[in-house]
């Protein structure tokens, strides 16, 4: 029988479900998570399940959220964290990059911290100011940290599961605007264990042998619908879904770039300093030899997160892909 298409955040709530009925030392914490169920009701019903012991709402104040789950870990809890929008992460800062991140290199391997960070992140759903940003390189750059993202239902059932087993901190980056998005997603083949593989490894979604377009979660639809306005004219892109965004799988970039001979990457996050920049430097380190032109990136501009009635200028979109893709095709 056919399982019915969920939406992405239907499939989060599904894998948080099933993470806590196998152990329960799993605990959902965050603002509103409980009888609210989350802003976008990712946490709903959990709290009528499993009680206020394990589904917490806390008082708003990041930086308490992130200390008691540091301290919840330290005594065998597998907390999960919601940070209820992107832009209010930073006053935790200070705690996942300094504490967390750290905390296990200080105790030379003696110390896990086995902490799920769940940030809703991304555009294009016509918010306000700090409720649209992409802070993905401010985390990747500290060591210590997973960080995922992921682009369609069965990826965010996988990668949650994966997440919470993880011995590890992981920050999992969930794209507000696809949270709607629907897909069929197996729970009976999702295995905590696959961590490796949803945790790490990147996947060819869309074969294709002229340049290949590297993207991670919100970007992921947009650089598949840039491929299929590309094949309209003849050009055979191949889409590549990075999953992780640290650590990054340089591997696979490699073996498609060997296929391709070019590379886009794309982020919604600005380019100046983000995850493309690093991309496209060790890419051209790796693969001087088999590139036929620059790496070339699309993101957002370098500048404070627009008016949402203006967000779709700022955000890469199919045109501003298949753009950059007619450009690197001229070298």
């Amino acid at each position: 029988m056919a399982q019915a298409p969920i939406a992405l955040g239907q499939a989060v709530n599904r894998a948080l479900e099933t993470a806590m009925e196998a152990d329960p030392k799993v605990i959902v914490m965050g603002e509103d998570v409980g009888a609210l169920g989350g802003v976008f009701r990712v946490t709903a019903e959990l709290k009528d399940r499993f009680g206020a012991d394990r589904v917490r709402d806390t008082p708003l104040g990041e930086a308490g959220i992130i200390g008691t789950a540091i301290g919840l870990a330290l005594r065998g809890y597998r907390p999960v964290c919601e940070i209820q929008f992107d832009g209010f992460v930073f006053p935790a800062f200070n705690q996942i990059t300094t504490q967390l991140a750290k905390l296990r290199s200080r105790s030379h391997g003696g110390l896990t911290l086995s902490v799920t960070i769940r940030i809703p992140y991304g555009g294009r759903i016509g918010a306000i100011e700090h409720h649209s940003e992409s802070p993905e390189a401010l985390f990747a750059h500290t060591a210590g940290l997973r960080l995922v993202s992921p682009s369609d239902p069965q990826d965010a059932y996988d990668m949650t599961l994966a997440a919470v087993a993880c011995p590890d901190p992981v920050i999992v980056f969930e794209p507000k605007s696809l949270y709607w998005s629907k897909g069929t997603v197996n729970q009976a083949e999702a295995d905590p264990g696959r961590a490796s593989e949803v945790l790490n490894r990147a996947r060819v979604l869309r074969r294709g042998d002229q340049v290949t377009l590297a993207a991670y979660g919100p970007s992921v639809p947009q650089a598949l619908r840039a491929a299929e306005q590309l094949a309209q004219t003849g050009t055979a892109a191949e889409v590549l879904d990075l999953r992780s965004i640290s650590p990054i799988d340089f591997a696979a970039i490699e073996e498609s770039v060997a296929r391709t001979g070019r590379l886009v990457v794309i982020h919604e996050a600005p380019v100046f300093f983000g995850a493309g920049a690093e991309i496209a430097a060790r890419i051209t380190e790796r693969c001087f030899y088999l590139l036929e032109a620059p790496v070339l990136r699309v993101g957002g501009y370098h500048l404070p997160y627009p008016p949402a009635l203006i967000e779709h200028d700022h955000l890469p979109g199919p045109d501003r892909i298949a753009d950059a893709v007619r450009r690197t095709l001229e070298f």
